[in-house]
């Protein structure tokens, strides 16, 4: 049977597990796979795994690698453009590998590679919260913060390909630890993680609140769920802590308007999931706190919409800007 039209491989690369895909021209993932990762497995164990999920995605779709254009791979690293080295991928402990010397050998495609923060803004730009919009960024408020940029529908990683870190933009001078080893990094303040260790602290000076009620229930873990529940029950510490995360994070997005000034601004990760509860007073304090935010107005903030398909979908179209 002779295949009418072009699909892409997107693999999206976590430090926990590889999810692979096949998408069409109209960005439907017709197939996906997922396969965990193994801490501590080697260089060459790891990108057998990838290959493999890749093939079983695409055997999947019914499909062989003779139907497929292009293989388009999102991680946690960026690649020297003039080495085409991967620079660090810290999940894996993985500093300057030679990484497509190692895909080629499993998958006779053209290999495209993009940072997976980058990749997923980039799926949102083809397909999701930003189709309507050629420059967007996007932030993900995890157990870090991760960042993208898209310009003119095409990824900005900057003049070394290093670029786009917006975890990793200053928030506080000499502020708060961050994970980089850095102090007062957007991630320190605004990631789940700083969210949670806000939280820990904050209870033990008042063991009445909600949120400790509600951590009783959900074996004693304070989240980011139980603190946003708690705030929509009107506990005052939760609500507290949600003014000041949100003044953070507009605070910090601010910064990013003022540089790149783009259309829209997605949130994505778990956080995110709150919708208004988070939406509504960061687009509210953006404005307030944004160089000429009544004179020249500023981005929506939205929620990003793909999920973690965005990975899969922006992988998987990587050879039309790369």
């Amino acid at each position: 049977m002779k295949i009418s039209q072009k699909y892409y491989l997107g693999l999206d690369v976590g430090g926990t597990s590889f999810v692979a895909g096949v998408v069409d021209e109209n960005y439907n993932i017709i197939a996906k796979e997922r396969i965990s990762a193994k801490i501590g497995s080697t260089v060459d164990e790891l990108v057998y795994n990838m290959a493999d999920v890749s093939k079983i995605a695409v055997q999947k779709a019914g499909l062989s690698l003779d139907d497929i254009s292009s293989w388009g791979i999102c991680m946690p690293s960026n690649i020297n453009p003039k080495t085409n080295l991967l620079v660090h991928a810290n999940c894996f402990g993985w500093k300057n590998i030679p990484i497509y010397d190692y895909l080629k050998k499993h998958i006779p495609l053209p290999i495209y590679i993009a940072n997976d923060a980058n990749g997923a803004t980039y799926g949102e730009i083809l397909a999701g919260s930003a189709s309507k919009y050629s420059t967007a960024l996007m932030l993900t408020l995890g157990t870090g913060v991760g960042g993208g940029i898209i310009i003119d529908n095409k990824i900005y990683a900057g003049a070394d390909n290093m670029g786009a870190e917006l975890g990793h933009t200053k928030l506080i001078y000499n502020g708060a630890l961050c994970t980089c080893g850095q102090k007062g990094c957007l991630e320190a303040y605004c990631s789940a993680t700083a969210l949670i260790k806000a939280a820990n602290e904050a209870v033990k000076e008042e063991p009445s609140s909600l949120i400790l009620s509600l951590a009783k229930n959900n074996e004693n873990n304070i989240n980011g769920e139980v603190i946003c529940r708690a705030a929509i029950d009107g506990d005052p510490l939760a609500v507290r802590l949600l003014d000041d995360y949100t003044s953070y994070l507009a605070a910090g997005i601010s910064s990013l308007v003022v540089i790149f000034r783009p259309e829209v601004i997605m949130l994505g990760g778990g956080i995110a999931h709150a919708g208004d509860l988070i939406l509504k007073p960061v687009n509210e304090k953006l404005r307030i706190y944004t160089h000429a935010g009544d004179e020249i107005g500023v981005p929506p903030v939205v929620c990003a919409s793909l999920g973690n398909d965005a990975g899969i979908i922006g992988a998987a179209f990587l050879e039309r800007i790369m």
